[in-house]
């Protein structure tokens, strides 16, 4: 771990404090009414670090967490607290961490490097996806293209505004909520979304 990330993890607590003083509704969106997607989630497939491609019709049944990560963020140390929640739920939700670049160069890393700081420094088991745009642009992984567009997912259209944004898709596939990177991924809120 850098001077800087070791900083960074050091001043994550505070980070957050900030994070409560901001309205409600920038930290959270939720699909009340449930809206069916027109696209289908399961038709969504993603590649890991490694080379594995996930196929998403293999996530029926299952919530998933989808986060846009990095190792140089004020928010990076969220990768422990993703990973505690994933022990603590695994045999109900899939968290996938799409680590990304777009938000002032914070993961500069490749793939291979990226998937050893988060299993060295963080003890990540869940799946890393390979190094993804994340932001709205003609290069924008599919994943968050569904993500971030009601005309896809049905009701959504925030996408990432910085790193370690987080959407729950239910069982069926139905995206279900937005949280921003000042929501941890053990918060109340974020918590009983999982428990729906």
């Amino acid at each position: 771990m850098t001077i800087k990330q070791s900083f960074l993890k050091w001043i994550y607590p505070v980070t957050m404090q900030l994070g409560k003083w901001l309205p409600t509704q920038i930290n959270s969106l939720e699909n009340v009414e449930q809206v069916v997607p027109p696209e289908n989630f399961y038709a969504l497939h993603a590649q890991t670090t490694d080379g594995t491609v996930v196929d998403f019709s293999i996530l029926k049944g299952k919530k998933v967490l989808i986060v846009n990560t990095a190792s140089f963020c004020g928010f990076t140390a969220q990768y422990a607290e993703l990973e505690q929640l994933y022990e603590q739920y695994r045999d109900k939700l899939v968290i996938l961490g799409f680590p990304s670049n777009g938000f002032k160069g914070q993961e500069p890393d490749t793939n291979n490097e990226i998937a050893q700081f988060c299993t060295l420094h963080y003890g990540v088991q869940f799946p890393l996806i390979q190094k993804s745009v994340v932001i709205k642009s003609t290069q924008q992984h599919p994943v968050f293209q569904w993500l971030s567009d009601a005309h896809k997912n049905g009701w959504n259209n925030q996408a990432p505004v910085w790193n370690f944004n987080k959407y729950i898709v239910n069982e069926k596939g139905v995206l279900m909520h937005y949280f921003s990177s000042f929501v941890s991924p053990l918060s109340p809120k974020l918590l009983a979304a999982i428990e729906q």
